[in-house]
């Protein structure tokens, strides 16, 4: 038990740089009493006690703001950062390690009772601020879930899933959510972000890419035309006044723009 309560207290010291002391963490972070007080919620929920169970999770929601049904379940070392306005449907599933931000749904989208309706998170998953996963699929072990993303779709291990509805990038050799990587090289990252996980970025720097690219070649082309009408006293007036034959695209300024 105590050792139990020691590993809520210590994720938040490791993932929260303002978290200062263990008597700050204590009485001054919501996620941490929201935790505290689902766990007798859902034990009155398993044990046919249910309205005991939606007492409790209904004083807890006026206490912290995060609305945790007691049916779901809630695995070791779970991190509600900020975390008002989060909601957590009755048959969700939270996996160990997970952090989750504020205004962040994990909801349903079936009306069947009985049904799994919510989604499941596995281990170290990091749902984004205002971020939206709605139905009963899998995101997998290290996956992110960027900031108000719109999830209705599974989310494989170590990927990122981005915009509305969310487009899903794998995960990369070398990046913090791959689980499949050494646990020493596995960092937490604030708000699941990475760099280059804007599959729209990509697209716009692969385009600014190629443009700078057509650019050289048909300035390497007109410089070869330039020397062969100097060479050919019949051919010189064929190079146009108005031909490229100087590189003008500012690819890296562009680049900047898109972030890269």
């Amino acid at each position: 038990m105590l050792a139990r309560l020691r590993s809520d207290i210590q994720c938040i010291l490791d993932r929260d740089p303002a978290a200062r002391s263990t008597w700050e963490v204590i009485t001054c972070y919501p996620g941490l009493h929201a935790i505290w007080l689902h766990r007798p919620a859902h034990w009155c929920w398993n044990n046919g006690l249910k309205w005991l169970g939606r007492f409790i999770s209904n004083f807890a929601r006026w206490l912290t703001g995060i609305e945790i049904h007691p049916g779901a379940k809630i695995g070791e070392r779970v991190f509600f950062d900020h975390a008002m306005g989060v909601v957590v449907g009755e048959t969700a599933e939270i996996g160990d390690g997970c952090t989750i931000y504020q205004g962040v749904t994990l909801g349903g989208t079936s009306l069947y009772k009985g049904t799994k309706r919510h989604p499941t998170l596995g281990k170290d998953v990091v749902v984004s601020a205002g971020a939206k996963v709605l139905g009963g699929f899998e995101v997998g072990d290290g996956a992110k879930i960027g900031s108000n993303a719109v999830v209705i779709k599974p989310v494989p291990a170590g990927a990122t899933a981005v915009g509305i509805p969310a487009r899903i990038i794998p995960s990369k050799e070398g990046q913090s959510a791959d689980v499949t990587e050494p646990q020493p090289s596995r960092k937490f990252t604030a708000y699941g972000i990475t760099q280059e996980d804007d599959p729209l970025s990509q697209a716009m720097r692969g385009l600014i890419d190629n443009a700078s690219s057509q650019e050289h070649q048909i300035a390497l082309l007109w410089q070869a035309i330039e020397k062969l009408s100097a060479a050919n006293q019949q051919a010189q007036d064929c190079v146009p006044c108005d031909a490229a034959i100087k590189e003008q695209f500012e690819a890296g300024k562009l680049n900047e723009l898109v972030g890269k």
